[in-house]
């Protein structure tokens, strides 16, 4: 039988983020499922569990009244033999308070974000004795909020590069750059394939293309430079607990150099078994 994750806590001490974790490791999550439809959700749940093989669902205060029903679905749980695990997210109220008002929200509980905290935690606390884990969020970054939930679901995360998604794009800078970069790098001064006439209208793709890039003295320093820079980047990027990650290389038109570097980058972190996708926005547009 699959397992049953139930996540709940205090609002702001990272419900959404766990969620999101829990999806990039694969989990099938759904965020404050009514409390009245999660009987139902579990007979679903049982008939079809060959194909929602681990699920994650999200109970709060949002839940109202009707979280005093929770005692229940556990019972329910139990009598259909189904394995679950409770686990409740908490932060100090300093914390809690600093993050409200870095976002600027409101509670959705008490006129003050200080008096919707107090409720909340004596609304939470029937959950609250009763879960599996508690993970403190005060002080977690997101990579070791990753790593506790990776321990607690049995995730086997010591492989990381498995659950980074790198975006490798070459662009022209004529047309603009691509919206969601995380790193851009600039390679228009490595001499342009686009001034000599028998390459002109080949790209970057292209055999004779790259000859002529990788045999110019300033390449080959270049990107044993930027391949290093790049992956030592992508280290830290995973240890903070990324997930996505685009990074684009620019050059005047999109076509030659960029594409040939993204390619070489492309290979060079799949040899390090990095997940990649290789995508040349601007390679087939006319000038």
């Amino acid at each position: 039988m699959p397992k049953l994750y139930i996540i709940s806590g205090m609002s702001g001490a990272g419900k959404s983020q766990s969620l999101k974790i829990f999806e990039d490791f694969g989990f099938f999550c759904i965020d404050n499922i009514p409390i009245q439809i999660i009987k139902s959700f579990i007979d679903f749940f049982v008939k079809n569990y060959n194909y929602y093989k681990n699920i994650v669902i999200s109970i709060d205060s949002r839940s109202g009244e009707k979280i005093k029903l929770f005692k229940n679905i556990i019972s329910i749980l139990k009598q259909k033999n189904i394995s679950y695990k409770i686990i409740f997210l908490n932060a100090s109220n300093s914390v809690l308070l600093k993050r409200y008002s870095e976002t600027r929200r409101r509670h959705h509980l008490g006129k003050s974000v200080s008096e919707g905290i107090m409720l909340e935690r004596k609304i939470m606390n029937s959950i609250f004795l009763i879960s599996d884990e508690v993970i403190d969020t005060s002080n977690l970054t997101l990579g070791e909020l990753k790593k506790n939930i990776s321990v607690i679901s049995c995730v086997k995360y010591f492989n990381k590069k498995k659950y980074l998604n790198i975006s490798i794009i070459s662009f022209g800078y004529k047309y603009g750059l691509p919206n969601d970069s995380d790193i851009v790098y600039d390679v228009r001064f490595i001499t342009n394939p686009n001034y000599v006439h028998k390459l002109k209208n080949k790209n970057g793709i292209d055999e004779s293309v790259r000859k002529y890039i990788e045999k110019q003295s300033v390449f080959n320093d270049f990107f044993v430079t930027f391949s290093k820079l790049i992956e030592t980047t992508i280290s830290g990027y995973i240890n903070e607990g990324k997930s996505y990650l685009t990074i684009a290389i620019g050059c005047t038109g999109g076509k030659h150099r960029s594409v040939c570097v993204a390619e070489k980058l492309a290979v060079f972190l799949k040899y390090k078994k990095y997940k990649i996708k290789l995508n040349h926005r601007d390679i087939l547009r006319v000038k």
